[in-house]
């Protein structure tokens, strides 16, 4: 770490009063030394991961962080507090503070050292030293790791006991303990296998020790996902009889378990915030599943539980052999509602890159060549290089294959969402029917959930173990396959095709106040969830509509409404937010910088972190611009042919005037409404608009933290 943090890094005297006001000032610092190009972006970025989790640690210690493109090189700033500082943690204000700034491309050898870093926080010797130090030189000395030894004697009493130790009792150091404990650390070859070997080495009361394998990781995969991994392999340490090993999946990669180590583990504990990788591994063994902070606050206790259940012989659900990518990711007991929304929004959210990829195709296409560009010839029969209708053509061209893709791969993935890989090859093979005999969009859903309901229902047929082997590529592809086809083809493929047909016509039909009220209600959808279920399902609303070679008008109505209705939440809290600054805190106001680029660019997700944290007042809002911008461009008759893009593809926009007016209007309407909304919410004369917020962010900081 001898390049990371330097003397100029640390602020001994850090007089900030709130977390955003301590990464500002360390982050000033980074300006200072070139390390950080932009000051609020990279603000932002440690707001927005601030946003998802907050970084304080139980024993007085934030730890801000975040990978952001502003940032130069790995940099590391530290700011002790003497009246403390609240960054979320539940033992109260941290008065060690580090603020970790790393490249979106940070390569693997600076990530692994800041790793380190967050193992030493877990060991009291090296935080006491920080909080007695008298100079930044030698503080930056101690992180980098120049002055172990001297740190290590300068808390050292007469007996050659030190300080923590003595506190504690006299505990022998880990290296005395009678307990094995291996962490995989992340290197930058990710497929390489650790040599950790499970061992029967007997513990103190002549047993075999209880083993345990342990994943951990974290958003940003920098500084929880090793702190929770030093934490847990200290309290196996404790334990006496238990040995650990712990796989770190950082922002580096993450080294594999041994398979071997796994099965001889007799119990798992995940300690995480994203998806544990490759997680079926682990499967059918006892297991703890919980948030990355419960690793590094409370390991003893989770050790306790996992014992508990191998004891029982519990095998939770998510843990069991088998299972569907979507159970996979639930809850355990999750009803069938619930499933069959999942499996729906599986292949929605595998659908829309083909969408946005071959709907911007299609339009630019149109745009460069004019409508009459879809009757152009092939250009495999005819290309001429410096003709820009050959280039048209030939963007058309790509786009229409694209979109060829959409109702396949949305059958496709519903069925693997309920099935699994072998609900793959029925899915797309129905989804093809479906798309062949114009059964479109809704063809697509039932072939999907028809594939996979076959799949699961063969898979349920008890075949001879001489037949299993051929049973995945041979035997379920065929016979499912088969019988999808046949139901697409013979029984209920026509009548789902007149039924599109049927809402095809309608939708074509409809106009004056029927096109308006069907606007506001797109507008409502488009804002409820911002991005969520709802959303998504007026989204594909629209872009099933305009997925045929030549849409109708009132299909481009459809999906102009939709994606002006989108951009409306994260520009109306924007604009909000640069009105009214003192209604919101300094981490809102960052997030509100962003959200004119995400609102710009249809991305409804970036009102998320304001709805969030007041959802009851920034969601009404919200959606009362949607209502009114989906009802006005739906009565300015405003066209679109592609499926995002938001301003940046106005020049295929018809009425682009009007269309920018209905978005500018229901931007002003949501602003207004969370302004006053948000001003209401005083209760006390005299109290600071500042407070409010403040307050508001405080109280939603436990449920984010657990």
């Amino acid at each position: 770490m001898s390049e990371m943090i330097t003397a100029d890094l640390v602020d001994l005297d850090l007089s900030a009063d709130t977390k955003e006001a301590a990464a500002r000032a360390l982050a000033e610092r980074m300006v200072a030394k070139g390390r950080v190009t932009d000051l609020d972006g990279f603000l932002a970025d440690v707001a927005a991961r601030e946003a998802q989790m907050p970084t304080g640690l139980d024993g007085g210690i934030g730890i801000p962080h975040c990978r952001s493109e502003h940032v130069t090189e790995p940099t590391l700033a530290f700011g002790r507090s003497a009246a403390g500082i609240d960054f979320g943690a539940a033992d109260g204000p941290a008065d060690l503070i580090f603020l970790i700034a790393a490249p979106a491309g940070a390569d693997d050898a600076h990530l692994t050292i800041l790793s380190s870093l967050a193992r030493q926080l877990m060991t009291a010797e090296f935080t006491d030293a920080l909080r007695s130090v008298g100079d930044a030189a030698r503080a930056a000395a101690l992180i980098r790791g120049d002055e172990e030894t001297e740190a290590s004697a300068d808390t050292t009493d007469n007996t050659g006991t030190t300080d923590s130790a003595a506190a504690s009792g006299g505990t022998a150091s880990p290296d005395s303990a009678a307990v094995s404990t291996t962490t995989a650390e992340p290197t930058a070859e990710p497929t390489a296998e650790p040599t950790a070997e499970p061992t029967d080495e007997p513990t103190a009361d002549g047993g075999r020790p209880f083993r345990i394998v342990a994943v951990t990781s974290c958003p940003t995969g920098i500084a929880h996902t090793y702190m929770a991994a030093e934490s847990l392999e200290n309290a196996g340490r404790d334990a006496g009889d238990v040995e650990i090993v712990v796989e770190t999946q950082g922002s580096a990669g993450f080294t594999r378990l041994d398979p071997a180590v796994i099965a001889a583990a007799d119990g798992v504990i995940f300690a995480h915030d994203v998806p544990v990788r490759e997680k079926d591994r682990f499967a059918g063994k006892p297991t703890v599943d919980v948030g990355v902070k419960a690793g590094i606050n409370r390991p003893a206790q989770l050790i306790t539980e996992v014992r508990e259940k191998a004891a029982r012989g519990e095998v939770t659900a998510a843990a069991k052999p088998g299972g569907t990518p979507v159970e996979r990711a639930g809850e355990p007991g999750e009803g069938y509602g619930t499933k069959l929304r999942k499996w729906l929004m599986s292949g929605v959210s595998y659908m829309v890159p083909f969408v946005a990829a071959g709907g911007l195709l299609i339009a630019l296409g149109f745009a460069i060549g004019g409508y009459q560009i879809n009757e152009a010839k092939p250009v495999t029969e005819h290309f001429v290089w410096l003709q820009v209708d050959s280039w048209a053509a030939l963007l058309f061209q790509i786009g229409v294959v694209a979109f060829g893709f959409l109702i396949p791969v949305l059958a496709g993935y519903i069925a693997y969402g309920m099935a699994d890989r072998p609900g793959l090859v029925p899915g797309f093979v129905g989804g093809m029917i479906a798309s062949n005999i114009a059964a479109g969009f809704l063809g697509g859903l039932v072939a999907g959930l028809l594939a996979g309901a076959v799949v699961l229902a063969i898979q349920r047929i008890k075949i001879p173990p001489v037949l299993r082997g051929v049973m995945p590529v041979v035997v379920i592809p065929l016979v499912s396959s088969m019988v999808v086809g046949f139901l697409m083809l013979v029984v209920i493929g026509k009548p789902i095709a007149e039924a599109q047909k049927g809402m095809t016509d309608w939708l074509g039909g409809l106009s004056g106040s029927n096109a308006v009220l069907l606007g506001i209600l797109l507008g409502l959808m488009m804002c409820f969830d911002l991005g969520g279920p709802v959303n998504k399902v007026a989204y594909a609303f629209a872009t099933a509509g305009i997925t045929a070679q030549d849409p109708s008008p009132a299909a481009m109505k459809v999906m102009a409404a939709v994606m002006a209705a989108g951009m409306v939440p994260p520009l109306g809290m924007a604009l909000a937010t640069t009105i009214r600054k003192k209604l919101f805190t300094t981490a809102e106001r960052e997030n509100g910088k962003a959200a004119w680029v995400l609102g710009a660019s249809f991305i409804s997700e970036g009102a998320i972190p304001f709805a969030a944290a007041d959802p009851l007042r920034v969601i009404p809002a919200s959606m009362a611009g949607g209502a009114v911008t989906g009802a006005l461009t739906m009565a300015f008759g405003s066209t679109l042919r592609a499926p995002h893009g938001g301003i940046w593809v106005t020049p295929l926009i018809g009425k682009p005037l009007l269309y920018l007016l209905a978005i500018a209007v229901g931007t002003a309407i949501t602003a207004s409404l969370v302004i006053v909304l948000k001003g209401m919410r005083k209760t006390q004369p005299g109290v600071a608009a500042e407070s409010a917020p403040a307050a508001a962010k405080t109280k939603t900081k436990e449920p984010v933290a657990a």
